[in-house]
């Protein structure tokens, strides 16, 4: 019966409004830096997911291009960008106020201090979790079990006590099942398939209202 809840943040409980294709190559201009794939982005990402901004990644992605572009600027264009386009889905904060009168609620998200930590201001979520973590602030990035394990213990509860909530299928249901957490898989539009690994699957569309009721079958003695 578990205790708490866990959260990833983008493509779980927020959204941008733009594909992130556009936004890179919206950011990339301004900052006039050359064109920048969505494909090297997430490679690049992956390297550097305990940093404090963005400037590494796209200091990796400028590496060896012709260009003056400086990174901390293509950097400080990405962040804004999406902020400009980022929401909540539909209900989440009616959501997680819910559950927090029930259970400890906490958000851990990949990607660098400040970047992770703009998304949570922007969409004004500061005081909407127990705890949230950025894996920039951590020795490590999820699907290491040591951020899970992080974020169990800002909860104050076991990683077996808590349920992971994700959309990726190697840092949030692999890395969570790892670190001997539930996982509900949150299912995206042309994403991947329904993983085995996981205790449950959500449409994305649908977490708000269908999540509770999932929560609540796990939560229920086996019979």
């Amino acid at each position: 019966m578990p205790r708490a809840v866990v959260f990833d943040l983008d493509y779980t409980l927020a959204v941008p409004t733009q594909d992130r294709t556009t936004i890179l190559q919206r950011a990339a201009a301004e900052a006039g830096a050359p064109a920048l794939t969505r494909e090297a982005y997430l490679e690049a990402h992956r390297r550097n997911l305990t940093r404090e901004t963005r400037e590494p990644i796209f200091a990796d992605l400028l590496e060896g291009r012709e260009t003056d572009a400086d990174p901390a600027a293509v950097a400080d264009a990405y962040r804004e960008t999406i902020a400009a386009s980022l929401k909540a889905l539909p209900g989440v904060e009616a959501m997680l106020e819910d559950l927090r009168a029930e259970y400890r609620v906490g958000l851990l998200t990949n990607g660098p201090v400040r970047a992770q930590r703009d998304k949570i201001a922007t969409l004004g979520w500061e005081r909407a979790f127990d705890a949230a973590l950025v894996t920039g602030e951590l020795e490590a990035g999820k699907p290491d079990r040591r951020a899970f394990e992080a974020i169990a213990a800002e909860l104050d509860v076991d990683p077996a006590d808590a349920v992971y909530v994700g959309d990726e299928v190697q840092a949030d249901v692999y890395g969570a099942t790892n670190a001997g957490m539930d996982v509900v898989q949150v299912m995206l539009e042309d994403g991947p398939d329904p993983d085995p690994r996981a205790t449950d699957h959500v449409d994305q569309s649908a977490i708000a209202a269908e999540f509770p009721s999932i929560l609540d079958a796990l939560d229920s003695p086996a019979t």
